[in-house]
This record gives C-alpha cells, structure tokens and sequence, in this order.
C-alpha cells in the first residue's frame, strides 16, 4: 500500500526554518517527498564583502612579521627571511589555537634541532647513510603526526620539517653545522613568539564563537533533514547530509581542543563542549532509526493514525527556528506512553510502533539537550553534568594510514637526496629542502597531488610579483620603516587570502616564493642569477614532490576510505563476539568519526564506486543495537541468553567476513531465524528495562539488517 496522504484539512502556511548561512549543505526543498512537510527556505549567498575579521587577522599577521624583522635585523641573525616565513607559515585563524601549537612547535623545533645536531657530525663522511637516517626520521615523525590529530601533532611535524630544512643545505659542508643550527632555532623561535604575543593581544578570533556557529548550523539542518526525514522516505541525498553532519560533530571536537587556552572559563566550556559532542553524536542515529522504522510501517501498508498526528506536532516543533523546550518535553513523554501500549500488543506492527515512537523519543530528549548546552558555551560556573558525559571524544587512529604517510614521505625524501648526490646537482640541497618543506606539509592528505599542483600553479603566479619588488621597487628604498611600508599591501594581501578558508592553501605558496625568493638580509642583495636559482631550486622541489606523489599515492583516497570502512567492520565484529571484552562506551565516539572522514573521501569517489554501497549509519545503528543485547544478558535466563548469543555470533561472522573481504556484501539470509526467535523469546518473558531494551535492539537490528524481508511470522512475536 501507499504511505497516507497529507493532512488537507489544517491548510496553513508553513513554518521555516532559519539555516546560518556559514553552512555548506545544499537546499533540499527540491526534493521529491512522499508525505507534505513544511518547506524550507532557500540557503542565502555570502555577501562579496572585505570581512573585519579577516583583515584583523591580516593585519596581526603583517604587525607580527614587522616586529619579528625589526628583532631579525637588529639581531643580525643570518637569515630574516626564514623568520619572515615562519611568521605566515604558523599563523591561525583562532587566537587560541595559537597558544597549544607555539608550545608544540617550539617543541618541534627543539627537538628537530637536537636530532640534526646528532646525526649530521657523526655521519658526515657516509653521506647515503646520513640521508637514509634523516628521511627514516622525518617519516616516522610525519607517522605520528597523522596518527596522533591533535595539536601535539604539530610537535612531530615541526620536528620532521626544522630537520630537513637545517640539515640538508648542508649536508655537503657540515663544517659550521652547529652554528647554522642555533641561528635557524633562534629565527624560528622569533617569529613563533612574536606571530603568538600579537594574535594573543588582538585576538582576531577565538574558538568559543566558531563553536557556537558550527552548532548553530548542525543543529538547525538536524531539524531540517530529520523533518524531512520522518516525513517521507529518506533518499540518497539525505544520507549524504548526515554523513557530512557526522563530519561536523568531529570536526567541533577538534575546535574544543584549543580552548583551555582560548578563556578564562575554558575548562568549564570544554566539559560542556564535550557533553554537546556526545549529544550531537546520538542524534545522527536516533534520527536515521526513527526514519528507518518509519520507512519500514510506510512500506508495511502505513502508518497508525496517533503515530501520524504524533509526527505533525513533533515536525511542527522541528521547523521552528525557537520552539520552546519544554514542548519537546511533553512529545517526549507522548512517545513513551504510545511506545508502552504498542509493546503491550506484541505484534510486528506494533512492535515497529514501539521502536520508531522510543527513538523519536530519544532523539528530542538529545536535541533539547543539546540546546540547553549550546546556549551555556563559553558562560561561566562549574556545569552540572554527569562523568560520562564529560569523558573526552574518542577518536579512531589508523596506525596502517599513518604508516603509509609516513613512509611515503621517507620514500620520496630518500629519493631527491639520491638524485642529487647521484647527480652532484649544486642546487640539489635547496630543492631537497623545499622538497621536504612542501612534503610534510601535505603528508597527512590522502591524495596530496592536486593540492601540490595548486601549490606549483601559486608559485609560478608569484614570481613575477617578487621579481617586481626585487628589481624595481627595493632597490628604491632605504631603511627598516620604508621597508615595512613596501611590503605593506602585498603581505596584508596575502594575509587576507589565509584568512578565508576557501582561499588558505594558495596563501602558503604565496608567501614561500615571495619571500624566499627576494631573501631578505640585513643588506640589500638584488642578484639576478641567485633569484633565478632560488626559483628553480623551489620549482624543482614542487615538482620532485608532485612526480613522487603521484608514482606513489595517487589511488590512496579509495584506499584509505575502504581501510577505514574495515576497521569499522573489525570493531563491531569485536563489539558483538561474547568472548572479547566489553568496550562500548567510547565505540559511538569513534564510529562517528570514522563516519565523518568516509563522507569527506566519498565527496572524491567516482559516483560508481563500491565505497557508495556502504552505509555508515546503518553499521552505526546496529552497533548501537549490539550494546543493550549485550548489557542484557546478565538478566534474562539461560535458554533466551542461548538464543541472544545465536544473534551476536552470527552478526561476528557477518562482520568478520566484510573485514576480511574488505567490501560491504549483505547479511545472510540464514541470521534472519535466529532474530525471530530471540524475539519470541523475550516476548514470553516479563519485560524489565534490560529486557525492553534488547527487545528494541532486536527490532532495530531486523530493520537494519533485512528491510526488504518480510514480517515476522505470529508467532515468533506473540
């Protein structure tokens, strides 16, 4: 039968609802539904405006980079222009992610200068084994940098990044290498210091209002999709809008990091943060679970008329922008009550009845809650929460990902130092440094490839601008204050595209051949010969590192994307097996995230590809139906704990074997009868809140597993 046709009589005009228009999710109101719901307006577009805070940035940025010249100069440190670099290299557009990552990278650079200092003396005279060290080290640092995505991470990358760059220029003529290192550690530690004091003191943005926009917007398009969804059946697209809202709860986690030194209330705000991270977390499932049962009564021949007047009124309060709370309340308390007579009937219907009103139920009770927090970010006072909630976010590391990084790095570091020693190139030792500056930049990519030949495309674009101040506008200026004013709009230019997010990765090469090219020194040098070798030595590494890059990782996305879709399928493999222990309290955490960086590598998935027949939330839904089956065993009796363990060994098979054969074949029909009967079972047993909670697990996970199967036969239900 058809789904029930729309409510004609209560004709009124919809409610909308308001999106920010920071968000990046498309307009669904163009999709086609089965059931009328209130419609949603357009998402506006960005006004083409200068932005304050981007040019506040911008501006912060060029007053730290006069100050760390003006130190450079008066310290005659050898190379200002290194300390100019760093200045733009290590600027953030949150003032408080500037504070953890200074800490981290003067670490970094502390400890790449000790690993130079040790190994280019003592194996100065094997110069094939002091490359093979140096590459075996920076790629074993660029492996925890990708595994650890945390801002320590930039304590592994600086330290790979201060090695190559101080070691290879001279590796030929080691003689003054302690000298050499101690002025690339002072000029380096300059610019951190000055580019942190200057964000710290303006300021231009801090971590607490970026959070409350990005819950802004996933809360407003979770009502969006889920109106949407509880209305008709979801489709495709939609499925991709809450992949990219799982990307978002991960992504709010890695902003909350910086704040215990964005605020003074920032312990307080982070354990809200935290809270909220797992409330959002729950929402992605609980909504996708009342959509699936849903689907599931609409293809059985439609919905119970008090389920379909239940959903109107929660729709009505999704669509509203600020619906009051304690409405969500009262439809709360209306769920269960519906939920608990429809249990009593024991049939399939009902049954469905039951586990679509709980999970809306669940999911309002995680949306209010998640409102209530959102609104105390960043307020003062010690929150009341309960310690799991407070618990940090779980994040899925991949050692196998970051293995490969990592030895890609080393791999292609190894390679340029070959060429050039083979080659006795005079410039090689410059383009090995470039090579590696630019290598562990984008090591934690994917496909790095497409990004590098942005970054050769900047480059080239960038020349003539330097060859225009070295040639024709400095050598008509005289002293430190005419200097800064010449360099004024080009760098605040520069600056402003760092600023904007969809312009930031042209802003590193900008800078780079800028300033390298042009060699700032304590006394002007115009040589047009060194311009042109600076130049070819940075091209020469840009394209050594594209060459590389693509001989040796151009299909890694996919590759990547399966892995990490595997070790899903391993962890809820373990996560029902009896016999391992019991570990669910952190899988959500890690589940959404994995859920998040497969919807980021499917945006660059051939609309074929396998990865596509993958259902991240369907794998999701069911780990969270695995979680109570277990939790319940202790209490029932031994024959319907027999038939529970029949269930979760046979989804171990099932998962085990997606993992081993690393694609997302479907379920056998064979676990369908097991389902059955531990349905029956529990239904013949008094139902206490263990054994309600296994009951709802068993009919989510037959939703999940077999939505095309037919209704259980009576009696494996009464």
């Amino acid at each position: 039968m058809s789904a029930p046709q729309p409510r004609e009589a209560r004709a009124r005009p919809p409610p909308v609802v308001t999106v920010p228009p920071s968000s990046r999710l498309p307009d669904m109101t163009s999709m086609p539904v089965g059931r009328t719901r209130p419609r949603f307006p357009s998402l506006p577009l960005p006004d083409l405006q200068i932005d304050s805070q981007k040019l506040l940035f911008s501006l912060s940025s060029f007053i730290a980079a006069a100050i760390t010249l003006a130190i450079a100069f008066s310290a005659s440190l050898p190379r200002p222009w290194w300390a100019l670099l760093t200045v733009y290299v290590t600027a953030q557009p949150m003032a408080g992610a500037f504070r953890p990552k200074a800490l981290y990278r003067l670490g970094g650079i502390a400890t790449g200068a000790a690993v130079t200092l040790l190994l280019v003396p003592n194996l100065q005279n094997s110069p094939e084994l002091l490359v093979l060290c140096l590459a075996a080290w920076t790629g074993f640092c660029i492996y925890l940098a990708v595994l650890d995505r945390t801002p320590r991470a930039f304590l592994f990358q600086m330290a790979a990044f201060s090695t190559a760059v101080i070691s290879f220029p001279y590796l030929d003529d080691p003689t003054n290498i302690f000298e050499t290192t101690i002025a690339r550690v002072q000029e380096m530690t300059v610019a951190i210091l000055c580019v942190t004091a200057v964000h710290a003191l303006l300021q231009p943005w801090s971590a607490t209002p970026v959070i409350r926009a990005r819950v802004r917007s996933f809360l407003a398009h979770a009502r969006r999709w889920t109106a949407e969804a509880l209305g008709s059946h979801h489709t495709r697209l939609e499925n991709e809008h809450r992949r990219m809202l799982a990307a978002d709860v991960t992504e709010l986690g890695m902003i909350a990091i910086h704040l215990p030194f964005d605020q003074r209330w920032a312990p307080a705000t982070k354990r809200r943060v935290t809270a909220l991270q797992q409330q959002l977390a729950s929402i992605l499932p609980l909504a996708s679970a009342a959509a699936n049962r849903l689907d599931r009564l609409r293809d059985g021949g439609g919905l119970p008329a008090e389920l379909e007047a239940l959903l109107d009124d929660v729709s009505d309060w999704l669509v509203e922008e600020d619906s009051p709370l304690h409405q969500a309340g009262a439809l709360v308390r209306r769920c269960e009550a519906m939920a608990e007579a429809a249990e009593a009937r024991a049939d399939w219907t009902s049954l469905l009845t039951a586990s679509a009103c709980v999970r809306i139920a669940e999911f309002l009770a995680a949306l209010a809650a998640s409102r209530r927090l959102a609104t105390r970010i960043g307020s003062p006072g010690r929150p009341n929460l309960k310690p799991s909630s407070a618990e940090p976010f779980a994040l899925a590391r991949d050692h196998g990902v970051a293995a490969l990084a990592g030895l890609a790095t080393a791999t292609a570091i190894a390679l340029y130092c070959a060429v050039w020693i083979l080659l006795a190139w005079p410039n090689g030792s410059a383009t090995a440094a470039f090579a590696a500056l630019i290598t562990c930049s984008f090591a934690a990519q994917d496909d790095p490839a497409p990004v590098i030949g942005r970054y050769l495309v900047a480059t080239l674009k960038t020349f003539p601008l330097a060859a225009l101040y070295l040639f024709v506008i400095l050598p008509r200026v005289d002293g430190y204050e005419m200097l800064v004013i010449t360099l004024a709009p080009t760098l605040l230019w520069m600056g402003y595209v760092q600023a904007d997010p969809a312009r930031s990765p042209q802003a590193l090469p900008m800078f780079s051949c800028f300033i390298v090219a042009m060699g700032f020194l304590a006394r002007f040098q115009a040589d047009f010969a060194l311009f042109i070798n600076t130049g070819l030595a940075q091209l020469g590494g840009i394209v050594a590192t594209l060459t590389v890059t693509k001989l040796f990782r151009s299909a890694n996305v996919l590759w990547t994307a399966r892995r990490i879709l595997r070790s899903n399928w391993a962890e809820l493999a373990q996560l029902a097996d009896i016999r391992r222990p019991f570990l669910a309290d952190r899988w959500t955490a890690r589940a959404i995230d994995r859920l998040g960086q497969v919807a980021a590598r499917m945006a660059v998935a051939a609309p074929g590809a396998a990865l596509h027949a993958a259902d991240g939330l369907a794998d999701l839904r069911i780990g969270r139906n695995i979680i109570p089956i277990r939790r319940s065993l202790p209490y029932v009796p031994h024959d319907v704990r027999h038939r529970l363990g029949a269930v979760l060994a046979g989804l171990t098979v099932f998962y085990d074997a997606r993992w081993r054969r690393g694609h997302a074949h479907p379920p056998p029909a064979a676990l369908l009868e097991p389902i059955d009967r531990a349905l029956r079972s529990l239904l013949a047993l008094p139902l206490d809140e263990p054994r309600r909670r296994a009951l709802r697990a068993l009919v989510g996970m037959r939703c999940n597993l077999f939505p095309a199967a037919p209704p259980p036969p009576p009696d494996a239900v009464r």
